[in-house]
C-alpha cells in the first residue's frame, strides 16, 4: 500500500515543484516588464511631444515634421535601434555566464560601432529635401522637413550612446534607473521643447533641437549612474583592446538584428504611403496613421514582455540552464496571452468612442469604428511576435527571425496587402488586411521555431564559444629513457609537439 501511495506523493511534489518555478519565473519577467513599459512610453514621448507642441505651430511645421520623423526613423533610429540589440545577446549571455568584465567591453565597442553607423545616416539625412522632392513630395514641406532631418543629426549620437547604456542595464535587471532616466528627460524635454518652439520662435529647428538635449541628458544620468552605482561594479570594465577586439562578434549578431528589426518597422511605413494612392487619400491615410498610432502605443507593451524575455533567456542560457530558459518563454508567453485577450476586449467594446481620441469629424469615427476588428488582430498577433522576437534576441537566433520577417511581410503581408487593397478595392481595410496576414504567418514561424529550439544544443553552443574564446595552455610530459615528450594544446586549436633532449630540441 505505501509502495504505490509512494510515486503518487512524488509525482504532487513535482506538480506543486514546477506550478512555484512558474510563478517565481513570472515574478521575476514582471519585475523586467513592468517599469520596462514606462521606460519604452517616455522615450516614445520623447519624440511625439515635439509633433504635438509643431502642430499647435502651423499645418506646415506639423506635416514637415511629421514627414521628416517617418523617413528618419526608417532610415536611421530604426537602423541604430536594430543593431544595438545585439548587446541583448552578447551581455545577456556573458552576464548569465559570470563573465561580468565582457558586459562592460561590449557596451564600450556597441558605443563605438554605433558611432561609426551613424556616419553614413547622417550623411543620407542632409540630403533629406532632395530625396523628398525626388519620390513626388511637395518643395515646401519637403524643405522644411530637411530641415528638422538636419537638425535632428545632434540627436542620433546621444540616442546610440542610450540604446547602448539600455541594453547594458536591461541584461543585468536594473530597469530602475532606466525609468528614472526617462522620466527625468521626459520632465526636462517637456518645457525646453515649449521654449524652443514658442518663445524663442526656433520652429522645426527647435523642437528637433530639444529632442537632442534631452537625449543628452538621459545618457549623462545613466553614465553616472554605471560609474558610481555599486550595482555595477562587477560589470565596470576599464577601456582597453579587447574593445577592439569585440568587432566581429558584435556585427555577426547586430547586422541580422538591425533586418529583423528595419524589416518589420519600415513595413508600417510602407503601408501608410500606400493609403496615399487610394481614392479619397486625405482620408485613408489619417485612418492608417491613427491605426498606427493606437498598434504602436499597444506594442510598447508587449515590447517590454519581449525586453524581459530577452534578458532572461539569455541569462539563463549563458548560466547553462536550458531547462530554466524554456520556463521563461512559457511564462513570458503566459503574461503576454493574459494582456492582449484584455487589451483587444477593451478595444472591442470601445470602438464607438475611439475615434474621439483623434477627431471629432463623424466620418473619420466612423471608419475607426469598422478598423477596430482588424486592429484587435494585430494586438494579438504583434504581441505574439514581439516577445517570440525577444525570445531570438536573447537565444542569438537574430538571423533567422529576419528570413521570418522578410518572408511574412515582403513576400505575404506587402503583395497581399496591394491586392486587397488596391485590386478587389477593400481600400484600408484591405491594406491593414494585409499587415495581419503578414503577422500572422510571422508568429506562426516564430512559434514553430521556439518550440523546434533544442536549448541543451544552444547551451552546448554557447558554452564551447566561451571555451574556445579563452587563453589556456594544457601539457601531457611523459619520459622515455632521455627523451622528454611534451603535448602541448593552447586556446583548444594550437596542438604542438616536442620531444626534448639536453642537447637537441626537434619540433613537429
Amino acid at each position: 500500500m505505501e509502495s504505490a501511495v509512494e510515486p503518487l506523493v512524488i509525482l504532487q511534489e513535482e506538480v506543486i515543484n514546477k506550478r512555484d518555478l512558474f510563478v517565481r519565473e513570472v515574478k521575476k519577467v514582471s519585475y523586467i516588464a513592468v517599469p520596462m513599459v514606462a521606460v519604452s512610453v517616455t522615450q516614445y514621448m520623447l519624440r511625439a511631444v515635439s509633433m504635438m507642441m509643431l502642430g499647435h505651430l502651423d499645418e506646415l511645421a506639423l506635416s514637415s515634421s511629421a514627414i521628416a520623423t517617418s523617413l528618419t526613423n526608417v532610415t536611421g533610429f530604426s537602423f541604430i535601434f536594430g543593431l544595438s540589440c545585439a548587446l541583448e545577446t552578447l551581455c545577456g549571455q556573458a552576464y548569465g555566464a559570470g563573465h561580468y568584465q565582457k558586459v562592460g567591453i561590449y557596451t564600450y565597442g556597441s558605443v563605438i560601432w554605433l558611432f561609426i553607423a551613424c556616419v553614413p545616416v547622417c550623411s543620407l539625412w542632409i540630403y533629406t529635401d532632395k530625396l523628398l522632392i525626388l519620390i513626388g513630395q511637395d518643395p515646401l514641406i519637403s524643405v522644411e522637413a530637411g530641415k528638422f532631418a538636419i537638425w535632428l543629426i545632434p540627436s542620433l549620437f546621444p540616442y546610440a550612446i542610450l540604446q547602448s547604456l539600455v541594453r547594458y542595464l536591461q541584461t543585468q535587471s536594473l530597469i530602475m534607473p532606466m525609468l528614472w532616466g526617462s522620466l527625468a528627460s521626459l520632465c526636462f524635454h517637456l518645457p525646453l521643447c515649449w521654449a524652443f518652439v514658442f518663445k524663442l520662435n526656433l520652429g522645426n529647428a527647435g523642437a528637433a533641437l530639444s529632442i537632442s538635449i534631452s537625449y543628452w541628458l538621459n545618457v549623462i544620468i545613466l553614465g553616472i549612474y554605471v560609474k558610481y552605482s555599486s550595482t555595477c561594479s562587477k560589470t565596470r570594465a576599464s577601456f582597453s583592446k579587447d574593445v577592439f577586439l569585440t568587432m566581429g562578434e558584435f556585427f555577426r549578431f547586430a547586422i541580422p538584428s538591425a533586418v529583423m528589426v528595419c524589416l518589420e518597422w519600415w513595413t508600417f511605413e510602407i503601408i501608410v504611403l500606400f493609403g496615399g494612392l487610394l481614392p479619397n487619400p486625405q482620408l485613408e491615410t489619417s485612418i492608417l496613421s491613427i491605426c498606427l498610432t493606437i498598434t504602436s502605443l499597444h506594442y510598447l507593451i508587449q515590447y517590454a514582455f519581449g525586453a524581459a524575455a530577452s534578458t532572461r533567456v539569455s541569462n539563463e542560457l549563458g548560466a547553462g540552464k536550458p531547462k530554466a530558459a524554456q520556463l521563461v518563454v512559457s511564462a513570458v508567453m503566459a503574461l503576454s496571452v493574459v494582456e492582449f485577450v484584455i487589451a483587444s476586449i477593451a478595444l472591442f467594446f470601445c470602438r464607438s468612442i475611439l475615434g474621439y481620441s483623434f477627431s471629432n469629424e463623424k466620418g473619420v469615427v466612423d471608419y475607426v469604428k469598422e478598423m477596430t476588428p482588424f486592429l484587435c488582430a494585430s494586438v494579438i498577433m504583434d504581441s505574439l511576435q514581439a516577445v517570440l522576437s525577444g525570445v531570438a534576441r536573447g537565444s542569438g537566433w537574430q538571423h533567422i527571425g529576419a528570413y521570418v520577417n522578410l518572408g511574412a511581410y515582403y513576400l505575404v503581408g506587402i503583395p497581399l496587402s496591394l491586392f486587397l487593397g488596391f485590386v478587389l478595392g477593400l481600400k484600408g481595410e484591405g491594406l491593414w488586411s494585409g499587415l495581419i496576414a503578414g503577422a500572422t504567418v510571422q508568429s506562426i514561424l516564430l512559434i514553430i521555431i521556439t518550440r523546434r529550439t533544442n536549448w541543451e544544443k544552444k547551451v552546448f553552443t554557447i558554452q564551447l564559444k566561451d571555451l574556445t574564446s579563452r587563453k589556456f595552455e594544457i601539457s601531457w610530459e611523459i619520459k622515455a629513457g632521455n627523451f622528454l615528450h611534451r603535448l602541448v594544446v593552447r586556446n583548444s586549436h594550437h596542438i604542438k609537439f616536442e620531444s626534448l633532449t639536453s642537447s637537441q630540441l626537434i619540433m613537429w
